[in-house]
This record gives structure tokens, C-alpha cells and sequence, in this order.
């Protein structure tokens, strides 16, 4: 059993139509198809035993905002009972309590196990492609790295020293610095920018490995850089009837690359390097450069989560 929100009173509940507004969430509030989202997550029970659990759709706009300002749980608990835009969004009524950060942690936790995270990401990404947002002119894929919510553990020789904290974290090395976490693996649409995809591993693993899940199948081109080199990946895309726009690299029976493939890698950078922005709004807009959770299903959901809120947020802005 779901508790009732004041969402079908806040005509009444609330002092003023123009109290507690904020536009933006107004208008991500109107431009979604809200109903097929609760027809996703209606079964997702957060309560304690025996007690009335709060709406499940109420929770998700609670995971966005959270998501969006980058709070914690119990940041979150404290935002909804005292912030009237945050209230207004999720559909609290003034005379409502709101959930407590436990509850927040069960709503979050259920999500995972159902995998309704992945079916949230599929949902939104849908409605964003019925909308016409979604160019397919190419996919653009890249990762990122991302530091570990618990402490460095100590080095073995060479690379390694897995934490106990968190076993699915693990070392690896870039431009000569020694990195501990995951990695954060996305495909991006080229022209709106809006992630199509989003893979979560540890450090550890390679670029390459993520690839073929980036890849969506009806893009026009799919742009990578040197790590996702591989002949049979080219020639898949090929006959795949995708343009192969992925950066050369020299193997190691050659001494440079040749003049062609100096310039394809020239002209195709700049288009490629178009997915550092989504990167960057991830991590200077929402914090995303250190995980928030222990194990690696924990934050694959976080990046799902914050994968769904940028492409909301994006697609909000490319309907201003």
C-alpha cells in the first residue's frame, strides 16, 4: 500500500499559485510523460514493514532532484521538508511530511535489485527519441574515471592492492598517474549531446572492453578515439552499414602512421571530443568526480540515475 500524496490538492494545500516556483522544474515537470514512469516503478515498495510506503513516483523526482543538486540522503530529507519549489516538483502538499533519508536508502536500494534503473534510463531515452531529440548522426564514445567513495589502498608492486572497503574498486594507470575507482563508459549522441548509453566498470578495465555496448545499432557513425581501435570492431561496423570513425593508432610493426591516417585523425577529433562536455558537466555541475556509494551495482545505479537527470535536463534546455 502507497501512502496518498496532496499532488491532486495543491490548488488548496498551497498559499499561493506562484509560491514555492521554480521554472525549470516546471517545465521538466510538464514535458515528461510522467504516467509511464509510475507504470515502471508502481510495484517498488520503500516503507518499513506494516507502514504506508510513500508514492513510487514521488521517490524517482526525489532521486532526480537529488541527482541535479547534488545532495545526500540526508541532504535530500532536509531539502523536501523545507524547500517549496522541491516540494512543488515531487507533488508534496504544505501540510505532508516527506521521507526520511532511510527511506530514500530503501526506494534507491529497491530500484537496483528490481533493475528498474536500466528501465528508467530505456523509458526516458525513449520519450526523448519520440520527441525528435535524439539526432543519430553518430554516437560518440568515451570514459572517464572516477575516484572510489573509500580510502586508497595501499599499492602492491607494479599496480594493485584491492581495498577490502570496497572490492570492485581497483587501480589503474593514465598519463603516468596512478588512479583508484571506476570508470565511467558512455555513448553520446552527436548533435543534441543527450547519452544514449552508460556502462560502469572498475578502473581496471579497459575501453575497449565497454564498446560494443555503447554502440546502439542506428546511429549514422559511431567516433572514438585510439583505445577503441581493433580491426574486427571496424569491420563489424562496416558491415553493419555504420561509418567506422574511429582515431588510428601506430601498431607495433610501425614506425608512424601514414599521411591519411594522420589527417582522418585530425578531421575526426573535433568531433569526437565533443563527449569531454558531457564529462565535464558531470563532473563540475553534479559532482561526478568521486563515486558515492561502495560496489560497483550501487554506483552503476548512481550513473544511471545521473545519466537520467542530464539527459532531462539537456533535453530541457534544447526545447527552450
Amino acid at each position: 500500500m502507497h501512502r496518498t500524496s496532496g499532488q491532486g490538492d495543491l490548488g488548496q494545500a498551497w498559499l499561493s499559485p506562484k509560491l514555492g516556483r521554480n521554472a525549470r522544474l516546471d517545465r521538466i515537470g510538464s514535458a515528461f510523460d510522467w504516467t509511464a514512469v509510475e507504470r515502471l516503478v508502481s510495484g517498488v515498495y520503500s516503507a518499513r514493514s506494516g507502514r504506508p510506503s510513500w508514492p513510487p513516483l514521488m521517490m524517482v523526482k526525489a532521486l532526480l532532484l537529488q541527482q541535479w543538486y547534488g545532495l545526500s540522503d540526508p541532504g535530500l530529507e532536509e531539502a523536501l521538508g523545507d524547500r517549496l519549489s522541491f516540494r512543488r516538483f515531487v507533488g508534496l502538499g504544505l501540510d505532508e511530511g516527506a521521507p526520511d533519508h532511510s527511506v530514500i536508502s530503501r526506494f534507491r536500494k529497491a530500484l537496483r535489485e528490481r533493475g528498474l534503473d536500466a528501465a528508467l534510463f530505456d523509458e526516458i531515452g525513449r520519450q526523448l527519441e519520440a520527441r525528435g531529440l535524439v539526432v543519430k548522426s553518430g554516437t560518440l564514445m568515451d570514459a572517464t574515471l572516477v575516484e572510489a567513495a573509500v580510502a586508497k589502498p595501499p599499492r602492491e608492486a607494479g599496480l594493485g592492492g584491492r581495498g577490502t572497503a570496497d572490492p570492485d574498486a581497483d587501480w589503474t594507470v593514465k598519463n603516468g598517474r596512478a588512479h583508484y575507482g571506476y570508470k565511467a563508459h558512455v555513448g553520446v549522441d552527436e548533435g543534441s549531446g543527450l547519452i544514449r548509453r552508460a556502462e560502469l566498470t572498475s578502473a581496471k578495465v579497459s575501453d575497449s572492453e565497454t564498446a560494443e555496448r555503447l554502440i546502439c545499432g542506428d546511429e549514422r557513425a559511431v567516433y572514438g578515439d585510439r583505445a577503441y581501435e581493433h580491426k574486427d570492431r571496424r569491420r563489424r561496423l562496416k558491415a553493419a552499414g555504420i561509418k567506422d570513425r574511429i582515431l588510428h593508432r601506430r601498431h607495433k610493426h610501425q614506425t608512424s602512421l601514414h599521411p591519411w591516417q594522420v589527417l582522418r585523425n585530425r578531421l575526426i577529433g573535433p568531433i569526437r571530443a565533443a563527449v569531454e562536455r558531457v564529462f565535464g558537466t558531470l563532473k563540475r555541475t553534479y559532482g561526478y568526480r568521486r563515486v558515492r556509494y561502495r560496489g560497483l551495482e550501487a554506483n552503476r545505479l548512481q550513473l544511471r540515475l545521473l545519466c537520467i537527470a542530464f539527459n532531462i535536463r539537456k533535453a530541457e534546455a534544447l526545447t527552450a
